[in-house]
C-alpha cells in the first residue's frame, strides 16, 4: 500500500475533483444575464427533479440569483473550454461576459434567465431552497425544463459526441476516455 500523505484542509476540497463543469446563467430584475462556471454542482433529488449549485456571496451571479429566484445550468464541452474559463475570469458586475467570450444567450423554455447555445444540455431551474455553508451559499434548483443536444444524450451521455468537461481544479480540465468500462 502507498504511503498517505497530508493535504491541507484549504485544499481537501480537490481531493473530490475532477467534477463536471457547468455554465450557470442566471439575470436579474434589471434582464442583464450573467454566466458563471462551476465545478460545485450536483443533482439532490430526482423526484421532485432537485439540482443543488455552491456559490460564494461575493460572486454577481449569487445576487441575481437571489433577486429572480432561477438560474439555468448549462454543460459546456471541451470546445468551448476556453470560454468556459473567461467566464470565470472576470465578474458580470463589470464585464457582459456573453459579448466578451462569444457565447450565446438564448431564451429559455420556462425561466427568465438565457440558456448558454453553445452548450449540449441544459437544466432550467425555479429556486426551490438555499442555505449558508461556511463561505458559499447552496442554491436548490428545482428543474422545470430540461433538454439537450439531438444525438447527445438519450439516457447517457454520448461521450464520442459530447466530450464533456472535468474540473481538476485552478486552470486544468481533462475529458472522459470514450473507452467505457463495464463490468
Amino acid at each position: 500500500m502507498s504511503e498517505k500523505i497530508d493535504v491541507e484542509f484549504s485544499s481537501a476540497y480537490r481531493l473530490m475533483h475532477p467534477m463536471h463543469t457547468v455554465l450557470v446563467s442566471c439575470v436579474g430584475k434589471t434582464g442583464k444575464p450573467n454566466v458563471l462556471p462551476l465545478a460545485w454542482a450536483m443533482p439532490t433529488s430526482r423526484d421532485p427533479a432537485l439540482v443543488a449549485i455552491s456559490v460564494a456571496p461575493s460572486r454577481y451571479s449569487h445576487g441575481l440569483i437571489e433577486e429572480t429566484g432561477e438560474f439555468v445550468v448549462n454543460l459546456p464541452t471541451l470546445e468551448i473550454a476556453k470560454e468556459t474559463l473567461a467566464c470565470g475570469r472576470t465578474s458580470g458586475r463589470t464585464t457582459d461576459k456573453f459579448a466578451e467570450t462569444g457565447l450565446t444567450p438564448v431564451a429559455a423554455k420556462k425561466v427568465k434567465a438565457p440558456i448558454v447555445k453553445e452548450c449540449v444540455a441544459h437544466l432550467e431551474c425555479k429556486l426551490h431552497s438555499q442555505f449558508k455553508t461556511g463561505d458559499h451559499t447552496v442554491f436548490v434548483g428545482e428543474v422545470v425544463a430540461a433538454y439537450a443536444n439531438k444525438g447527445v444524450f438519450t439516457d447517457t451521455y454520448n461521450i464520442d459526441e459530447a466530450r464533456m468537461l472535468y474540473h481538476l481544479g485552478g486552470n486544468i480540465f481533462a475529458t472522459l476516455d470514450p473507452r467505457l468500462y463495464t463490468p
